[in-house]
């Protein structure tokens, strides 16, 4: 596991300590890394790919693993009495996702239950109401129209519900790539604090490298 830090800057007034479980690089340099997450593209299952289901559960016991062996190593580094895990949405409305494609979440969820006491399953706890921009695509799906916002301070907040159940609880926010200066997550970030979460860890799987 990596630690790191995410920095202020006009999204984040704070800042905030962090992990991912591995490095990450775009898939045509996958080769540069070892043991690369190519089960986060499966889980991905982006609008035009139909994965066999084999291999989405194979994509999810090897997110679980990851999840079983980092989550509690975060608990002993950061010593709170517990985390409440939420996981940033993704960038379209939920229900306008088919059930596997947000198996990301799901895997969280069932990781988070089977941990134990030092972890409250807060996967629920925000969801998406607009549209945003999906920014990890790099060329037009056809028949995807990829409509909504590019990230701007305070779009988290625009285009998200989130519970009062936030309030005063330390939160484990999980996201599955982290790339420094695209800003959703240090938005996301921000967004739970202005929820007055008690405190922010961030976890992402994979974290970009350059």
């Amino acid at each position: 596991m990596i630690q790191f830090t995410i920095k202020q800057n006009d999204f984040l007034s704070k800042e905030i300590e962090a992990f991912s479980h591995t490095d990450y690089i775009g898939y045509d340099r996958r080769d540069e890394i070892e043991n690369y997450p190519m089960y986060l593209l499966t889980l991905k299952n982006d609008v035009n790919r139909n994965w066999r289901e084999s291999l989405l559960k194979d994509a999810q016991k090897s997110l679980l693993a990851a999840l079983s062996s980092d989550l509690p190593e975060i608990i002993d580094k950061i010593e709170p009495e517990n985390l409440t895990v939420c996981v940033v949405p993704r960038a379209k409305k939920e229900n306008s996702y088919r059930k596997d494609q947000l198996l990301f979440k799901e895997t969280i969820r069932i990781a988070v239950n089977k941990l134990g006491d030092d972890f409250i399953d807060g996967t629920q706890f925000i969801s998406r109401h607009t549209n945003t921009k999906t920014t990890h695509l790099r060329r037009p799906i056809d028949d995807y129209d990829n409509d909504g916002s590019e990230p701007y301070p305070g779009i988290s907040g625009n285009t998200c519900n989130f519970s009062e159940n936030l309030r005063g609880r330390d939160i484990l926010l999980i996201d599955d790539i982290y790339t420094e200066n695209i800003n959703i997550d240090e938005d996301m970030i921000q967004a739970l604090l202005d929820c007055e979460a008690n405190s922010v860890t961030f976890y992402a799987v994979g974290k970009t490298i350059h």
